[in-house]
């Protein structure tokens, strides 16, 4: 029998991405189906954007009605649903204002500028950001600037000055990092690093960085824009630890694969921004809003974020059982349905293998799988990943 023919190559598409010889056709749920009609159970969501999975029934006929109304009208115009998605979102995080945006790193971008005039408004002239070891915060010149990650800082220097990094998890490095300098305007980091291989800060840590920030009058910048929007079981990853940031920077799954990104701030921050400081063209339309409005409201209606906690751990003990002991894992980490699986050497190949055997994963950071599936994932499906990835694990380490 013949191999299916792969998809064609795109001579006049930039080469920007490592793709794999996969084209897709259509979804429903967690199954995605390519153009040669082979179907893969997906556990990579879109990189944690398809929250309520594939042609959702509730999504799908809601947003058929906003593009037969109104996609765009500018931020000329009151757009009334980016009032309701914002109390939405503020009444699920604590904080009291909202900006709209497109992307993850658009937010993360207006996030920095957030603090850097917080500083200047205070007369300090070169504001100082402290970020992470292994963060990734975008690749724009500021957030790959804040990204911690030489890998892909190279070749784009220089970077923008202002940042002081920090190892993970140490409150002592941090406050000997940050020790005399009257310049600190914030602390800015990802509750769970996804790309940087899905490292989570420890509730304690995030506890103490709530207070330092505090004591010194900085601001404390969140980015939940791959852990947020309910895939650690809470709407907000930063939660389990019972504290609440001055920013917050969102993206990914608030629109369920339609493009936005939100900064959420806090009163220290809710007015920094006045009109002419900052803006964008396309964040904020009302096909952008009304996907994270109704993104919201399906999560509520299906008990998501109760399903993420309840499917995520039950993955997580099928995954410890098998793996845990083994030699060549070094550690299972995540919280709810954020996943990942570090092995001792690089095993990028395993997400060509995974999806030949169609299930849909990446690998970030060299040697950790990643898994962020949509929420609406069930532990039947969890144990066909199990069941699917496994097997590939041990082959790939007995190599």
């Amino acid at each position: 029998m013949n191999a299916a023919p792969k998809p064609a190559a795109s001579p006049h598409v930039m080469n920007t991405y490592g793709r794999l010889p996969i084209a897709m056709s259509h979804g429903r749920g967690c199954r995605l189906w390519d153009t040669n009609g082979k179907e893969y159970l997906d556990a990579l969501g879109g990189i944690a954007v398809n929250t309520l999975g594939h042609a959702h029934p509730k999504l799908v006929p809601a947003l058929q009605d906003q593009v037969a109304k109104l996609i765009h009208s500018s931020n000329y115009y009151h757009v009334p649903d980016q009032e309701k998605l914002a109390q939405l979102l503020v009444e699920r995080s604590g904080l009291t204002n909202v900006f709209f945006c497109s992307t993850g790193l658009e937010a993360n971008e207006a996030a920095l500028k957030l603090a850097r005039k917080y500083g200047h408004d205070k007369g300090i002239e070169r504001p100082e950001i402290v970020v992470y070891d292994k963060a990734f915060h975008g690749r724009s010149i500021a957030t790959l600037s804040a990204t911690g990650n030489p890998k892909v800082q190279a070749g784009f220097g220089p970077l923008v000055d202002g940042f002081i990094r920090v190892p993970l998890n140490d409150i002592d490095s941090l406050k000997k990092a940050t020790a005399g300098n009257p310049n600190i305007v914030a602390v800015f980091f990802e509750t769970i690093q996804g790309e940087g291989g899905v490292n989570p800060m420890r509730a304690q840590y995030l506890k103490d960085v709530r207070a330092l920030c505090d004591a010194n009058d900085w601001l404390l910048m969140i980015d939940e824009v791959q852990c947020g929007m309910g895939r650690t079981g809470k709407w907000f990853a930063h939660q389990w630890a019972g504290i609440v940031p001055d920013v917050m920077p969102l993206a990914k799954g608030l629109g369920s694969g339609v493009p936005i990104g939100a900064v959420v701030a806090g009163p220290k921050a809710a007015n920094i921004f006045q009109p002419g400081n900052h803006g964008t063209t396309f964040g904020g339309n009302p096909l952008a809003m009304r996907a994270g409005v109704e993104t919201i409201r399906i999560m509520e209606e299906e008990g998501l974020l109760e399903n993420a906690a309840r499917v995520g751990e039950h993955l997580r003990t099928v995954l410890e059982k098998d793996l845990i002991g083994r030699a060549g894992v070094k550690e299972i980490r995540g919280q709810g349905l954020m996943i990942g699986i570090e092995l001792t050497k690089p095993c990028g190949v395993l997400t060509q293998r995974a999806a030949d055997a169609g299930l849909l994963l990446s690998v970030t950071a060299d040697s950790v799988i990643r898994m962020v599936p949509p929420l609406i994932m069930t532990t039947a499906e969890a144990d066909e990943v199990a069941a699917i990835l496994l097997p590939l694990i041990h082959a790939f380490l007995a190599e």
